[in-house]
């Protein structure tokens, strides 16, 4: 066990005027198992990678441990798998890489196998592996679950679960309660760090965010009724002080000027004394709500289909250069279904996502959709993205303004409207597609894992668009919480 000091960490990027962190000061146990939690564009990789050295800072951060970063970078996806894990970890043994292999369920060939030719989940699983390799290292692990299967998933979310010493870069809640017992998260306003899973965290902060919320409201009625006494009682206190000037009154009798002088200090006081509670309650009001994260509730335009029946699939199978990567696959969409199509990585659902949009795909089998029918998809690869949201917007066919409104209700700050997509981070790049589906208007949403690298505060908005406003849903995604919560049928493959 030992100490991660970060004191007065400040940070900003080179042309940046916005600080990602200021005077930041925590500490770290190097036994811990945190999750590390933020929305997207909030600093969670930056973080690991100033752990690194990657980046010139002020402040300190000391440690007595060694870093290791996931995921690793492959140059040449050419080579064949266990060359790559060479790379990284020079002085392997060859049992302990088979050990690793077996615990994570994926056969010994794939180390003969060029890299390149490994599905998304595969390449994760051989570089996870490499990582477990390394011991006496301080693991930062960003979005190790991206293009894991629920299978793959549990495995690793177990066996992160019996080590310790990691930050772990995760969205996935179910993932997160297995194994983590600590949780640092990025605020709007902070850092903190908490004791408990994702689940405790996420109680703790409804819990804070509804008494400040309480707090606030109770605080306004008082700023409103103090701010009208003070006005009252100044306003007493200037006229009082108006009787002193003048003559005699009705009776003859001269005003008592000490006598009047007197109340209206006291009238005065009162008013200053109330325009003190006043501000104090003012200052209290300022702390409050500082992490409250907006979560505007989102919309979606789906039209209804003339037939109750979208498409139909009956003994599908799919083939690429006379390999079949899914056989006999059979069901229907109907109008209202929100289907999931579950399976391991490679087994063919992004092929069945793909056959349904229209793509030229080699098949066999009885293949049906509807005539005219409008389908919204979000692709798993956001690499294509580029240009500016404007240009994105005109050549989607979609309108720019109500585009624009979905995203900065995804949390996403005006400055990055001015940005390349290409320089978005890998969380905001999925918003942007799921953002222009949102502005779509169809009778059948398609969407190929649109959660990777988005943040939960998100996936809960999502939950939340899709359970209230109920359009047909064919989807492949690997978080257990959000597929249980939104799904109405399950195809598993």
């Amino acid at each position: 066990m030992s100490l991660i000091n970060i004191s007065n960490l400040t940070f900003a990027y080179e042309g940046s005027y916005d600080n990602i962190f200021e005077n930041v000061s925590f500490q770290i146990d190097s036994d811990w198992k945190l999750g590390l939690i933020g929305r997207n564009g909030r600093g969670k990789t930056t973080f690991l990678k100033l752990l690194l050295g990657k980046y010139e800072y002020s402040g300190t951060i000391t440690a007595s441990v060694d870093f290791e970063y996931f995921p690793y970078e492959v140059a040449d996806k050419q080579s064949f798998s266990i060359d790559i894990v060479e790379s990284i970890c020079p002085d392997f043994q060859q049992w302990e890489l088979k050990r690793e292999l077996n615990i994570l369920q994926i056969s010994e060939d794939i180390l003969y196998r060029p890299f390149y030719t490994l599905s998304n989940g595969e390449q994760t699983k051989l570089l996870l592996a490499a990582l477990f390799l390394k011991e006496n290292n301080f693991l930062l692990i960003d979005e190790p679950t991206n293009h894991l299967d629920l299978t793959g998933r549990q495995l690793v979310s177990d066996y992160l679960k019996a080590k310790k010493g990691f930050i772990l870069v995760s969205h996935d809640r179910a993932f997160l309660d297995n194994c983590i017992d600590h949780v640092l998260s990025i605020n709007k306003a902070n850092i903190e760090i908490q004791k408990g899973n994702f689940s405790s965290w996420w109680r703790n902060k409804e819990m804070q965010d509804n008494y400040e919320l309480a707090e606030d409201k109770k605080l306004r009625k008082d700023i409103k009724r103090l701010t009208s006494a003070t006005r009252e009682v100044s306003s007493w206190a200037a006229k009082i002080e108006k009787t002193k000037i003048g003559g005699r009154d009705a009776s003859g009798v001269k005003p008592d000027k000490g006598y009047i002088g007197h109340k209206a200090a006291k009238m005065t006081a009162r008013a200053k004394a109330i325009e003190k509670r006043r501000q104090a309650a003012l200052e209290e009001k300022a702390k409050l709500l500082q992490n409250l994260e907006q979560a505007d509730n989102l919309k979606i335009a789906p039209i209804p289909y003339h037939t109750n029946k979208l498409a139909e699939l009956k003994d599908v199978s799919i083939f690429y250069d006379d390999r079949c990567v899914c056989s006999e696959i059979s069901f229907t969409i109907e109008q209202g279904d929100r289907i999931a199509l579950c399976g391991s990585n490679g087994c063919g659902k992004s092929s069945i996502l793909k056959l349904i949009c229209g793509e030229e795909i080699q098949y066999t089998g009885f293949f049906k959709k509807g005539s005219k029918l409008k389908i919204s998809y979000v692709p798993q690869d956001t690499s294509f993205l580029q240009g500016n949201l404007t240009d994105f917007a005109f050549e989607a066919g979609i309108d720019e303004s109500l585009f624009k409104t979905i995203l900065r209700k995804l949390d996403f700050p005006r400055i990055q409207f001015a940005k390349d997509i290409s320089e978005f981070s890998a969380g905001q790049k999925k918003k942007v597609l799921i953002a222009k589906s949102l502005c779509e208007q169809a009778h059948l949403y398609v969407w190929d894992e649109p959660l990777n690298y988005i943040d939960v505060l998100s996936r809960i908005q999502i939950e939340e668009l899709l359970l209230e406003y109920r359009p047909t849903l064919l989807f492949v995604e690997h978080d257990r919480t959000f597929s249980e919560n939104i799904a109405t049928k399950t195809i598993n493959m």
